[in-house]
């Protein structure tokens, strides 16, 4: 009898095992894998349909990462509701993160559904679930009847003293001054996420080596799986126009095609190109309903090849601009009137309108999720993408992933250089607008959002700014070397095989974000789209410096103002008060909002100055540490046979002895103040027990 396969597979990687095993969970998939890595445990499930939805032109691939709460051993915080409902943003740009990594794999022409999904069911607070969860996928996709040419593995890199760490614990993450995501197969990279801290462009790029050696051993491994786990892979729907067809299209289009190449213009005039063409492709081939979407593909892919043969033969892009030439920037500040700070910022057709409001500490994001414990976000940043920036008709249903995904990257592109609450105490939220795009908008959204925040008054340590590089490769194999552009616009995009964003200062780098269509790219590639985007991003940021180069010294009329004091922390609950007796009644009377935090750091925001400094005076007074020698004009509040009290500031009182009223002898307090007079006193003592001991006399001989 055959010894059983042992379906567990362990792997050590940086330092730490990951645990691989094998179906045992959600027997009625595809293909199902489990990827451990100290307590944090994720299932990864595929799903292929065996038909094709109506309408689908496209490779409908659905790649979901779900977080539970209970993997943390939470509940979730609302009052009301506890079932989980809508992936969280973290969750929206883990599933993006992982499916532009397993997407350009699949067959272009795959019309059957196609779903992954990776849930995490334990975590541990220590090792982040997104790199499981991505290897238990590629894992499940490779052993699964799915067709796909994986696979591939992914690690995080860190940069923490001086050295690169791959897959850095959560606790180690704050102090690395790199987090980058690297995705590939055996022997290329497919899919690249970062963030830094200002990161040298020798230093992205040796990072990026570095992790591509370790998931090259993890693909390794990988494949082994698939030799002994793997079934063949099955048929699959295709959405090929039939041959004969194509060759009638082209030979009817193709010199037309290329007079709109020529003709160049705006992206709507090329648009209205390519529905004239194909108005007269059908006409003239008197085609059927049934073939005018082959016919509009085929005119669009003859398009694509001859954007690309211009690009690769002639080194000529459309509108005669060069290989590294960036288009045309505009920048206009202060755009919407009231708004605390804005800018309209404008590459070649694309457009995006920046606007910044500040808030208070209290308006800071509260996040809770499986892997945030209300934690405060104090910078945020939101990207909408109407239909009207595309010239389409669709309804709004608010922020899809693609806009999660985009508002995130330009969110990460910035949140570096946000100064800490001590330096600038303000929430910051930034919304870019897109109005028109005709490629990158992410970025337009990164270079706006550095003007508007500048224009708003926010310090920022520098200014940011975004670039789109592309890559087109010889597919046709004629020995041609593969070119990179610079500053992408949307049709070559299309037709480009990568986007490329990166995000800087003059410094270094902040945020990546690399989508390939290939299934793969070299380091030579990469090395070379880098260095590229550093020469641009440098001319973008030349603009946008000739416009505005550091923060407004005086805010908008608008925005409100901010003050913060530093207070004991064992004065807090002086400030609060019995049931916030003390500060409501200050918020009540001032109209200010006040934020404390634990550490003794009191935030006052108002729009009335008058009502702050009333606040201010007012905080200082409740948490002021009463020292001896000091003076007050206090207000008597109680009358004792052995002496008076007296308010030296609200909520703290002092005892005047009968002995310190007066240099005479005083036989009743009542012969020499009353209840409600205001009368000088100094502080003599502050007694062990806290006592604050007070004399009316010797406050008189100061006088």
């Amino acid at each position: 009898m055959a010894e059983a396969k042992s379906n567990e597979f362990k792997k050590t990687i940086g330092g730490e095992e990951f645990i691989l095993t094998i179906g045992g969970l959600a027997p009625q998939t595809d293909a199902s894998v489990t990827c451990q890595i100290g307590g944090t445990f994720v299932l990864a499930t595929v799903v292929m349909s065996g038909e094709c939805r109506p309408g689908v032109d496209y490779m409908p691939l659905l790649v979901e990462y779900e977080e539970k709460y209970y993997a943390a051993g939470k509940i979730k915080g609302s009052r009301f509701v506890k079932r989980e409902g809508r992936p969280t943003d973290t969750a929206v740009t883990t599933s993006r993160m992982i499916d532009r990594a397993l997407r350009p794999l699949f067959p272009d022409n795959m019309l059957n559904d196609v779903q992954v999904v990776t849930t995490v069911l334990s975590y541990d607070g220590e090792h982040q679930p997104d790199v499981p969860a991505m290897i238990a996928a590629s894992t499940a996709l490779a052993i699964s009847r799915t067709p796909w040419a994986g696979p591939l593995a992914m690690v995080r890199v860190g940069k923490i003293d001086g050295q690169f760490v791959i897959n850095p614990k959560v606790s180690d993450v704050e102090k690395s001054e790199l987090d980058l995501i690297v995705s590939g197969t055996k022997d290329e990279v497919v899919m690249l996420e970062a963030g830094g801290k200002e990161v040298p462009e020798a230093t992205l790029f040796e990072a990026i080596q570095f992790g591509q050696k370790e998931v090259s051993s993890i693909a390794e491994l990988i494949l082994d799986i698939q030799k002994q786990f793997g079934v063949e892979k099955s048929d699959y729907i295709k959405s090929d126009v039939p041959a004969e067809l194509v060759a009638r299209i082209k030979e009817v289009a193709q010199v037309s095609a290329e007079v709109i190449f020529e003709k160049g213009g705006r992206k709507m005039d090329i648009e209205k190109g390519f529905s004239e063409l194909t108005a007269k492709v059908v006409a003239q081939l008197e085609l059927k309903d049934k073939d005018v979407y082959s016919a509009k593909k085929a005119i669009r892919e003859i398009y694509r090849d001859i954007t690309r043969e211009k690009i690769l033969s002639e080194g000529k892009r459309m509108n005669s601009r060069g290989l590294d030439e960036v288009r045309k920037i505009s920048v206009k500040l202060g755009v919407v009137p009231r708004a605390h700070g804005s800018a309209l910022f404008e590459r070649g057709e694309t457009q995006v309108l920046t606007i910044i409001t500040l808030g208070s500490p209290g308006d800071a994001m509260l996040l809770d999720t499986m892997t945030d414990n209300d934690f405060e976000k104090r910078y945020m940043h939101f990207y909408n993408f109407p239909a009207f920036s595309v010239h389409e008709v669709r309804p709004n249903r608010g922020p899809g992933r693609r806009d999660i995904g985009h508002g995130a990257l330009a969110e990460k592109a910035i949140e570096q250089l946000i100064p800490n609450k001590e330096q600038f105490g303000y929430s910051i939220m930034a919304v870019s607008e897109v109005l028109s795009s005709n490629g990158s908008s992410s970025q337009a959204s990164a270079c706006g959002s550095s003007l508007a925040l500048m224009d708003a008054g926010v310090p920022i340590s520098s200014t940011v700014a975004g670039i789109a590089m592309g890559l087109v490769t010889d597919e046709k194999n004629q020995g041609r070397k593969s070119v990179v552009l610079s500053d992408i616009a949307g049709m070559e995009d299309e037709g480009c095989d990568m986007d490329f964003k990166v995000a800087g200062t003059r410094t270094g780098i902040t945020a990546v974000q690399v989508d390939i269509k290939t299934h793969g790219i070299s380091m030579e590639v990469i090395e070379q789209a880098i260095k590229g985007a550093k020469v641009a991003r440098l001319s973008i940021i030349e603009t946008m410096e000739s416009v505005i180069k550091e923060a407004r010294k005086e805010m908008s009329p608008f925005a409100p103002r901010l003050i913060t004091i530093r207070i004991n922390p064992e004065k807090i609950g002086d400030l609060i008060g019995p049931k916030g007796k003390n500060i409501n009644k200050i918020i009540e009377e001032t109209g200010v909002q006040i934020d404390v935090e634990d550490d003794g750091l009191v935030t006052i925001t108002a729009k009335d100055p008058v009502g702050m400094e009333k606040a201010k005076v007012w905080v200082e007074n409740l948490t002021h540490e009463v020292k001896a020698g000091e003076r007050f004009d206090g207000r008597v509040t109680r009358l004792m046979n052995f002496g008076a009290f007296v308010e030296v500031l609200p909520g703290i009182e002092g005892m005047v002895h009968i002995s310190e009223l007066a240099d005479q002898r005083v036989n009743r307090v009542e012969d020499v103040v009353k209840v409600g007079d205001r009368i000088p006193v100094v502080v003599i003592e502050i007694d062990d027990k806290g006592r604050i001991n007070l004399s009316h006399k010797r406050a008189k001989k100061v006088e």
